[in-house]
């Protein structure tokens, strides 16, 4: 089932750019056990690993629409992920609500590239979800260059962790996990060398957020979304940012279901956002990016025979 979107704009509110799968319909978990249960502590979450069809219905609730994903650090964590293309198939029965990004391990080599093009071309993924520090490599070095060039010929965008990590948070040695891999300027090279690849840089970037808002102005196809930060502790120069030069290239993001849409947009009202540009972060800005702009309107009822907008039998 390849997925398409199904998204009726008019009818959603916002639309969450960050949200993990966590679990598969099986019950395997997308990490190792020692990192889940670091990471539950460290985000303090509670529902730690609802289903996909479980978040379609929240979504669905809350006026939402999530773009879900997980994460194939299988070389890094000897540990296989859930499966990317249960999510997709399972985004394309839930495709009013979610959007499915793919995930390829970049120690794989060109293995990772013939699966880019794979689950885009018979999964319908609409982008790709790297975590650096988890998957264990420099996003700067060439040897990966061949994952970013077929991202880029295949259309969609690359998303990128960037900054502190919640994955490892407080084990010994961070579980190996190196913060540095995260740092948004190894992502400036990405993004100068493939000027049709948008590169979405998640979360605040702490401790280099300056770093990152240098690159998002300097570079037209460079994003951030604000996922895996309550609003309340966003630095400073990051709301300063986003009112101004980056209104237009700021999204919203959760990293559900580590941090709920209702606690994340309670703390986004509290902060400083012009009137103006909040509706761009929630969702104007994630339109243009996804290219949903586009998108025809709703498809009017058909009835048996096909009929348009016909009487139904």
């Amino acid at each position: 089932m390849v997925y398409e979107y199904g998204l009726d704009l008019a009818t959603l509110d916002a639309i969450d750019m960050h949200v993990h799968i966590e679990c598969s319909d099986h019950g395997h978990a997308s990490l190792p056990p020692a990192l889940t249960e670091a990471s539950a502590k460290y985000f303090k979450s509670e529902d730690r690993s609802p289903s996909l069809d479980t978040i379609a219905e929240r979504y669905r609730e809350w006026r939402m629409a999530a773009v879900v994903f997980t994460v194939d650090a299988t070389t890094a964590l000897g540990h296989e992920p859930n499966p990317i293309e249960e999510i997709a198939e399972g985004a394309a029965r839930n495709n009013d609500v979610l959007i499915p990004f793919g995930s390829v391990d970049p120690l794989q080599g060109a293995r990772a590239v013939d699966r880019a093009r794979m689950l885009v071309e018979d999964y319908g993924v609409k982008g790709f979800k790297f975590h650096p520090s988890l998957q264990g490599f420099d996003p700067s070095d060439p040897q990966f260059y061949p994952i970013y060039e077929a991202i880029q010929s295949l259309g969609v965008p690359a998303l990128f962790h960037t900054g502190q990590n919640g994955m490892g948070a407080g084990l010994p040695g961070g579980y190996g996990i190196k913060l540095a891999y995260s740092n948004p300027m190894l992502l400036d090279a990405v993004a100068a060398d493939f000027p049709e690849l948008q590169v979405i840089m998640a979360h605040p970037s702490v401790p280099w957020q300056d770093e990152a808002n240098s690159i998002a102005t300097h570079k037209a196809n460079v994003w951030i979304d604000l996922s895996g930060w309550s609003p309340k502790y966003f630095p400073e120069s990051l709301v300063r940012a986003s009112n101004s030069m980056l209104q237009d290239k700021v999204l919203f993001g959760t990293d559900y279901p580590l941090i709920s849409p209702q606690k994340w947009l309670g703390a986004f009202e509290q902060q400083s956002f012009k009137d103006e540009v909040r509706p761009k972060i929630l969702k104007e800005n994630a339109i243009r990016l996804l290219g949903l702009d586009a998108l025809p309107g709703p498809a009017a009822p058909q009835d048996a025979l096909g009929t348009a907008g016909g009487p139904v039998a």
